[in-house]
């Protein structure tokens, strides 16, 4: 598979996700924590668990009993922490170059 094209959304999912690789998250949360709208959350999750970067697991909830929708939640893969953190990394190095600067402004 083609690696993927790292957008400003895209990035600020993966630095949203590396904060704690090993915790599952679900799209609203996620988009809360990235400062994204829920409708850019999806597409970025499905190219990221498309490209192996994420797995992902149907919550196993009463829906009547809890009156919501069903959460899927999604946890980094090993491939999915470097290549992200090998994503975030060549992001903030490419901004340094630009700006002289050695952070992300997000």
């Amino acid at each position: 598979m083609s690696p993927l094209r790292m957008t400003t959304p895209r990035l600020l999912a993966l630095r949203a996700f590396l904060d704690d690789p090993a915790q599952e998250r679900y799209g609203l949360d996620l988009a809360q924590q990235a400062g994204l709208e829920p409708g850019t959350v999806y597409p970025i999750l499905v190219a990221f668990e498309a490209a192996g970067w994420l797995s992902s697991r149907a919550e196993e909830v009463n829906v009547y009993v809890e009156g919501r929708p069903r959460r899927r939640y999604y946890r980094l893969t090993a491939a999915g922490v470097t290549a992200g953190q090998e994503a975030v990394a060549a992001a903030e190095k490419r901004r340094s170059a630009r700006t002289g600067s050695r952070r992300l402004a997000w």
